[in-house]
């Protein structure tokens, strides 16, 4: 199925690839203030906030489930939140975001909004990065790749990517 609006094409990355993506975000992250806790996104950023985590030694690791995007119709236009930690385990703090790709940027942008809300400060970190599907006015503080659909070969560790049918 082509890539449109509310269809994006799903990539294929092995995990020899995904360990070197995370490998190269957390030497990122490593010349970049320490968060004071880390958040993964759900269920995209799961996998690489658990590799971060282990990389970086963290431990304090809270979880927003999110939906923007569904298997059936794709892009919802909106984010609805299924669980969000709650407002004082954010306040006063720094809390990294994680997120496997920034495709529409609704849901970092949605629980940035809910962190600064909660009285803390989002910084935001991403695999892949597509300003061309943005729908948001920020941009991702962190990113790997950028537009890996159109220029895979800005990663030679991704020579074999291929979109899924």
């Amino acid at each position: 199925m082509p890539e449109t609006a509310t269809h994006p094409v799903k990539i294929n990355v092995s995990w020899d690839d995904l360990d070197r993506l995370v490998a190269e975000l957390a030497d990122r992250l490593r010349a970049a203030p320490e968060p004071d806790v880390v958040l993964a996104i759900s269920r995209g950023g799961l996998v690489p906030a658990g590799m971060l985590g282990y990389r970086m030694g963290w431990r304090d690791m809270l979880l927003a489930a999110v939906v923007a995007y569904d298997d059936e119709s794709g892009f919802r236009g909106k984010a609805d939140f299924l669980q969000f930690p709650s407002d004082d385990q954010i306040a006063g703090r720094t809390v990294l975001v994680i997120d496997e790709v920034w495709d529409s940027g609704t849901t970092i942008a949605a629980v940035s909004n809910r962190i600064r809300a909660a009285g803390g400060t989002p910084v935001t970190a991403v695999l892949h990065y597509k300003p061309g599907k943005s729908r948001v006015d920020i941009v991702p503080d962190h990113f790997i790749v950028e537009n890996l659909r159109e220029a895979p070969r800005q990663l030679p560790s991704l020579e074999k990517w291929c979109p899924v049918n």
